[in-house]
């Protein structure tokens, strides 16, 4: 199947105590590069999101997101600071006794001290994390995979399209190709006998130039190498593969390129130059779109 390297997906899963949304968004990149943005409780896990992409993408320059929410007082913890507890009242205690000062103290103005008390954030096991965060990942990733291969159908219907196009003018140029060497034979002779005005002249001599000419105009076989590329474009898109075609396809395109620019230098008649022209813009609009699929 095509896919496109551009894509976004969102997801979300929730329980009782937190609600986590993943979002991917990705560009095209030669290669696979991975950013993921984790909030600290959940770094442990990032190596499952690094395994995991891998199985909705392998191109590409990709951005994971990972954001929760926390619902009332979930994950949070009272922690109490005994031995702290224990030098305030010892403190106060000394201070009483040195000063001859009443010791006004209960257990309720001992808990309002600076850090006798403090708020903590509750560890979460891994697996339970790891339950609410891999469900909205492959959520995010279902979405991501969906509408990169819409676009990479999209792009495969319109190469496919643009390589029928290129057939048929590859099939022109070979088609009129012969008849550029008929018609050259038949301005070299009329101009001969312009010149030599009903005298003899060496037939061989006409055909020798005639066979120069060929061996510089002739383009038999970057039309044979431009079908067989073609038809090479058109199996790499069509085919039934899991694998990422879209180097593949980037070389076939630059080959395309290459023979279109030989057929181009070697013409001499303006529909074949026009029709070579043609060509290569086409295979220019391909390489850029190639360079979306993945």
């Amino acid at each position: 199947m095509i896919m496109s390297m551009t894509g976004f997906g969102a997801g979300e899963a929730s329980d009782e105590k937190y609600k986590v949304t993943v979002e991917i968004k990705s560009v095209n990149h030669r290669y696979l590069d991975l950013n993921i943005r984790l909030p600290r409780k959940f770094n442990q896990l990032e190596g499952r999101l690094r395994t995991g992409i891998k199985n909705y993408a392998q191109r590409g320059k990709i951005d994971i997101y990972v954001n929760y929410e926390e619902f009332g007082d979930a994950g949070k913890k009272l922690r109490y600071d005994s031995a702290l507890a224990g030098e305030y009242l010892e403190y106060m205690t000394r201070i009483s006794r040195e000063h001859s000062l009443p010791l006004d103290l209960t257990a309720d103005r001992l808990a309002l001290m600076p850090e006798v008390l403090t708020m903590d954030q509750a560890d979460d096991d891994e697996e339970y994390l790891w339950s609410l965060l891999g469900t909205a990942f492959s959520r995010a990733g279902d979405a991501f995979r969906l509408q990169r291969g819409i676009e990479g159908a999209n792009l495969k219907d319109d190469i496919l399209a643009k390589l029928d196009g290129m057939d048929a003018d590859v099939a022109y140029i070979e088609k009129r190709a012969p008849e550029i060497l008929d018609e050259y034979r038949e301005r070299l002779v009329s101009r001969i006998k312009e010149f030599t005005e009903g005298m003899d002249f060496d037939e061989s001599r006409i055909l020798t130039e005639v066979a120069i000419y060929a061996d510089k105009t002739c383009v038999d076989e970057e039309t044979v190498r431009l079908h067989s590329h073609i038809g090479s474009m058109r199996a790499a898109l069509t085919e039934d593969s899991k694998e990422a075609v879209g180097r593949r396809l980037d070389f076939i395109a630059q080959e395309m390129n290459r023979e279109a620019n030989t057929t181009l230098s070697k013409s001499n008649r303006i529909d074949i130059s026009e029709t070579a022209v043609r060509l290569k813009t086409e295979i220019e609009k391909i390489r850029e779109q190639v360079q979306n699929i993945e």
